[in-house]
């Protein structure tokens, strides 16, 4: 039996069901942990680009959606499910609410006198929203780079270490990376400003974030197919980002010396380029 702890909101992103790389076991665990009064998907939770082109859908995608459920009847959550690029088929649907689902394209979170805009955030990526077929292409590339992470993390496995995420730690080397996701967060952070926000909630670059911007809140909550992170809400209106990876690993060994030698200093910034931004 789990220990469930409670949150006001919790905010999910990007789990990309009907992919081979989602996280989807990890996520359950996760959620049998928790519960919310409003838990809020944010973008890219089915991965449509994935099954219109063969990607198969497990036993694991059906148990995430029976989590949900009983979080509904157990503790009445109301879900928030807001369209990304990669279900994007919501569009059609889009606003729709039965019972304690809303399907929405945008969001707006209220709590303590605070307001807090709610988007995937693919709406700013010029890539993913003009020009489709070139992200379909670059999403190739990407699974690429995941299978890749794959085979590295079952080494780690037999050698008894903790998860980890060679394919963010790649992506975080590209340099156009800090230029890409500066713009980013500014747009947002314009967009929230604009609609009277206090703060911007997104998805989309993979990248867990908590900070501010020129006076608004910046979130990101990340996702469950490297970060393996999400967005919690306190009684008292503050937030944390939760790392499945840091909460279940036990203490890293010497072997990553040899990825990060001791006179590197690392920069935590998310990634995005000219080529691989589009994959997300």
């Amino acid at each position: 039996m789990y220990n469930q702890k409670f949150y006001p909101t919790i905010v999910i992103s990007d789990v990309h069901l009907g992919t081979e790389h989602s996280k989807t076991r990890e996520l359950a665990d996760f959620l049998k942990t928790v519960n919310c009064n409003t838990l809020i998907l944010n973008g890219d939770i089915i991965d449509g680009w994935s099954l219109q082109k063969g990607g198969k859908w497990k036993k694991e995608d059906t148990d995430f959606f029976k989590i949900i459920m009983k979080m509904m009847e157990n503790h009445n959550t109301r879900v928030i499910y807001v369209r990304g690029n990669h279900d994007d088929f919501i569009d059609h649907i889009a606003p729709f609410s039965f019972a304690n689902i809303s399907i929405v394209k945008d969001y707006v979170h209220e709590k303590n006198d605070k307001r807090y805009y709610v988007v995937h955030g693919d709406i700013f990526d010029n890539i993913t929203s003009n020009m489709v077929w070139l992200a379909k292409l670059g999403d190739i590339g990407y699974t690429f780079l995941l299978w890749i992470n794959r085979l590295y993390n079952i080494y780690r496995t037999r050698k008894g270490l903790p998860y980890y995420s060679l394919s963010q730690n790649i992506k975080q080397k590209v340099k156009s990376a800090v230029s890409y996701i500066s713009n980013y967060e500014n747009e947002l952070v314009e967009l929230a400003r604009a609609r009277h926000a206090d703060g911007i909630i997104c998805g989309h670059i993979h990248q867990p974030a908590d900070r501010m911007i020129d006076g608004i809140h910046y979130l990101n909550s990340g996702d469950w197919v490297e970060s393996m992170s999400a967005l919690l809400e306190h009684e008292d209106g503050t937030w944390e980002v939760y790392m499945h990876r840091d909460a279940v690993a036990e203490p890293e060994n010497e072997e990553l010396t040899e990825l990060y030698p001791s006179n590197r200093k690392l920069e935590r910034v998310a990634f995005s380029s000219n080529s691989f931004h589009h994959f997300f």
